[in-house]
């Protein structure tokens, strides 16, 4: 972690948001500290808040990257059929003319955000994430992730809500390009509680899984 509390990409192999409530556009306030530090493995947080209102929680695992000889292939044969072939699709409607559905461009190979059940989309951001910072991969990544539950609805979004409460994601590979591959699944269950499922790829091959966890209910 830098002095101003970003994180390393190169070193990122674990993160999990704890969502308090919904982010606001508006001018937001980030710390950032290390918590468990290690010359191999460390643990570093972050909060995000509105005025005097935490808005977010975040951990993430930080370990040492090195060149090590491996008896075999360090990557698995998985790969998503490209953005090239996937069909652009715009959100559903959010009563909202700008916000996370403006900032990012979706393409579908299966599934579609009307279409209850599993699905495989590609995502890109469309701009900046902090005005005036060059997006990593690693950011690509973590921004697209949160989109599980929404690109693989089990459920009919008119009449029910599958909220998440957080995000987990784990990466066995560092992500390289701008397009981050979902192929998810969502789980939703007659006790009320749910579970997005997400394998994450980029444009060379699978790159790890999210898994979000997720509050169930009927519109009122």
């Amino acid at each position: 972690m830098d002095r101003a509390g970003k994180l390393d990409p190169a070193r990122v192999a674990r993160m999990t948001f704890e969502i308090l409530r919904p982010v606001p556009i508006a001018p937001l306030e980030v710390k950032a500290r290390v918590v468990r530090p290690g010359r191999s493995v460390e643990l570093v947080e972050g909060s995000l808040s509105a005025g005097d209102t935490e808005i977010l929680r975040a951990r993430a695992w930080r370990v040492r990257t090195t060149e090590v000889q491996l008896d075999g292939p360090s990557e698995p044969d998985e790969r998503m059929a490209p953005p090239s072939g996937a069909q652009t699709q715009d959100f559903f409607p959010t009563g909202q003319d700008v916000g996370y559905q403006s900032a990012m461009e979706v393409r579908f190979l299966s599934g579609s955000y009307l279409e209850p059940g599993p699905a495989q989309a590609w995502m890109r951001m469309r701009g900046l994430l902090v005005e005036g910072e060059e997006v990593s991969p690693l950011d690509r990544v973590l921004v697209a992730a949160d989109s599980g539950n929404g690109v693989s609805a089990s459920l009919d979004y008119r009449r029910w809500l599958f909220i998440n409460a957080d995000l987990s994601v784990a990466l066995h590979r560092l992500p390289r390009g701008e397009w981050v591959g979902l192929d998810a699944a969502t789980y939703a269950e007659p006790d009320g509680i749910g579970l997005s499922d997400t394998r994450l790829h980029d444009e060379h091959s699978a790159i790890g899984r999210a898994t979000q966890s997720l509050l169930v209910g009927e519109r009122q």
